[in-house]
């Protein structure tokens, strides 16, 4: 991720990129968030990918349905892991698969399980956190740059005498 220049604000609402095989759900998910969220939809895996590909800025949460025909949500997460590893990845699935849990933990680092149908409230009180968490992250990012820079600037000053 590309550090701005100047401190990053977010006025804008959060960007979510919804995965789901399903164009009900994927219709359903827009009529519930559309206007708490920019939302853009993907019905496969590959969709996703050519999307997140020419994304100029990361979505700051992607939503993967997990039972797909081209790869599973696991799978897809573990890719964009590696594509966009600033984006907030989460599961949506109707199937209490234990193994699918685990490997998305594992192999995708995701930071939530949920189950279908979703509860309204819960889904969007998790990305918000969700937001939250990336916000924090691209802020400290942006901090950490800012402080490197500076310390920089004062090393330089120090071996040239003008600061003790």
């Amino acid at each position: 991720m590309e550090t701005p220049k100047i401190e990053p604000s977010f006025s804008e609402l959060p960007l979510v990129l919804y995965v789901d095989d399903e164009e009900h759900n994927l219709n359903a998910f827009y009529a519930a968030f559309r206007r708490r969220f920019k939302i853009t939809r993907a019905v496969s895996a590959k969709a996703a990918l050519e999307i997140i590909e020419k994304q100029e800025v990361p979505f700051e949460v992607i939503i993967s349905d997990q039972r797909m025909p081209e790869m599973t949500g696991v799978e897809l997460l573990e890719i964009v892991k590696s594509k966009s590893p600033e984006s907030i990845r989460m599961l949506l699935t109707g199937f209490a698969d234990i193994n699918a849990v685990v490997d998305c933990i594992n192999r995708g680092e995701v930071y939530r399980y949920l189950t279908k149908p979703w509860d309204e409230a819960n889904l969007n009180r998790t990305i918000l956190d969700a937001v939250e968490l990336f916000r924090l992250r691209f802020k400290n990012e942006w901090k950490t740059q800012q402080l490197i820079k500076m310390n920089g600037k004062l090393e330089f000053l120090a071996r040239q005498g003008l600061i003790s």
